[in-house]
């Protein structure tokens, strides 16, 4: 397995990210939650990874993200809750630790994007993303 330092000194193994997509994408559980619950992609970039999850039926004040070690929690339920709705989740497994990286969120047009920076710091730790 090769590894590569990035500018933040944070060794990423390409090997186990390239695995780790391929097993994402090729899971049939994904299919089934892109269907059931909401559609997810995942794009890369040179700077960072972006989550998008496709949420037409919500507003912003309804969709919560959260990042909890490698994972990325993503729940949308209606307000006020009725009980024919319950909520949407999807829950995303990194191969590394994103709580160490900074996360940021957009919500437009239906659509949620995440940004996980590769290169930039976050806090280390557990937290809510707020969308603007």
């Amino acid at each position: 397995m090769t590894k590569k330092k990035d500018d933040q000194n944070q060794d990423v193994d390409f090997d186990l990210v390239e695995k780790w997509l391929e097993n994402y994408f090729l899971d049939p559980l994904t299919s089934y939650y892109d269907q059931t619950q909401f559609q997810i992609d995942v794009y890369e970039t040179d700077k960072e990874w972006i989550v998008e999850a496709i949420l037409n039926e919500f507003e912003a004040s309804e969709i919560q993200v959260y990042i909890e070690e490698e994972k990325i929690i993503i729940s949308a339920s209606k307000y006020p809750p009725s009980p024919d709705q319950q909520t949407r989740i999807r829950t995303i497994d990194f191969p590394y630790k994103i709580n160490q990286q900074k996360v940021s969120a957009s919500f437009s047009n239906g659509i949620l994007e995440v940004f996980i920076s590769k290169t930039e710091k976050g806090s280390g730790k557990n937290r809510f993303i707020t969308l603007p």
